[in-house]
């Protein structure tokens, strides 16, 4: 990096207040790519710290070869790589099992998001992800993190009726793997837009006896009519009235949303209440890879600019 370059970026992070709070509740963030998104980005290193952690979302249709091609990539870029496990689109236990020997053979891969995946119908013998813990595949490739869903709003693809009855059962039953297993687990969650809900949901699973670290979905910074987009299609709950709200408000339909009064909320909490059992942020990069690593890095997401940094 050019001294320019780097005065340039000092002036830039200084331009812009960090609160002690969101450093903190910052730190350690992970942040979730697609094969394709991945590609448009030159070097990762670029845009985040060393060793952040970076979800591979599966889709469906996109080629297995493909999904262990970006973790590869990832990989040897320096960064701890988690590629999703949709359980509906496993065809059976041999595939998930060659699935693991590839992105071991490949990029190394021992950390895993494990869940049931956005497809109606199963292509194969699984539906949900606890039958893939079911398997021990992971145990036995030596998986040192494992990670599962959770729905801070609920899921109407597992409760159709609108309540949470089977998502709570499917969260006990992962509590009590993870007393049995090796592996590091923790619940990586779907993005929300308000801190009230989030809080309310975060301690509900602590009164249930459900300790399992939480990784908070954060939508990253995006236009509002992309956020309001990917909000419907994943099934965003009654948070979805942020974005309902901004798009009413003439001033600010045209400027993009950004998470920094839901993070600045749960921050807040957090160092209120330091067992509060949100233990890092996972963003959903909805405007770009690019947009969301400058975004935390600007609100205090990295302690040091990325090295290749420029400008």
């Amino acid at each position: 990096m050019s001294l320019l370059n780097f005065r340039r970026k000092e002036a830039d992070m200084a331009a812009t207040p960090v609160s002690p709070e969101m450093e903190a509740f910052l730190k350690g963030y992970s942040i979730e790519v697609m094969p394709r998104t991945v590609a448009k980005v030159e070097d990762l290193r670029d845009h985040l710290a060393e060793g952040t952690r970076v979800y591979i979302a599966h889709i469906e249709g996109t080629p297995i070869e493909d999904m262990v091609g970006a973790a590869k990539r990832i990989a040897d870029e320096g960064f701890d790589v988690m590629p999703h496990f949709p359980a509906r689109i496993i065809k059976d236990a041999a595939t998930l099992e060659n699935w693991i020997a590839m992105y071991q053979g490949e990029a190394g891969v021992k950390q895993a998001l494990l869940l049931a995946g956005g497809v109606d119908q199963p292509h194969g013998d699984f539906h949900s992800s606890m039958q893939l813990l079911e398997t021990d595949l992971f145990g036995e490739a030596g998986f040192t993190h494992l990670h599962v869903a959770g729905h801070p709003e609920g899921n109407r693809d597992i409760d159709p009726d609108g309540g949470t009855k089977l998502v709570d059962e499917a969260l006990q039953w992962k509590q009590k793997f993870s007393e049995t297993s090796d592996a590091k687990m923790a619940l990586a969650t779907q993005f929300a837009f308000e801190a009230g809900p989030i809080i309310e949901w975060a301690n509900s699973l602590k009164a249930a006896g459900i300790d399992l670290p939480v990784h908070i979905g954060i939508a990253g910074p995006a236009k509002l009519q992309t956020m309001i987009k990917f909000a419907v299609t994943c099934g965003v709950g009654p948070s979805i009235r942020v974005l309902q709200r901004r798009a009413k408000d003439v001033s600010k339909l045209l400027l993009p949303y950004e998470p920094t009064e839901v993070l600045s909320e749960l921050a807040a909490h957090k160092a209120a209440n330091p067992d509060f059992n949100i233990e890092q942020v996972h963003f959903f990069p909805l405007g770009g890879i690019k947009t969301n690593a400058k975004w935390a890095i600007d609100h205090g997401g990295a302690s040091t600019a990325p090295v290749n940094a420029q400008g």
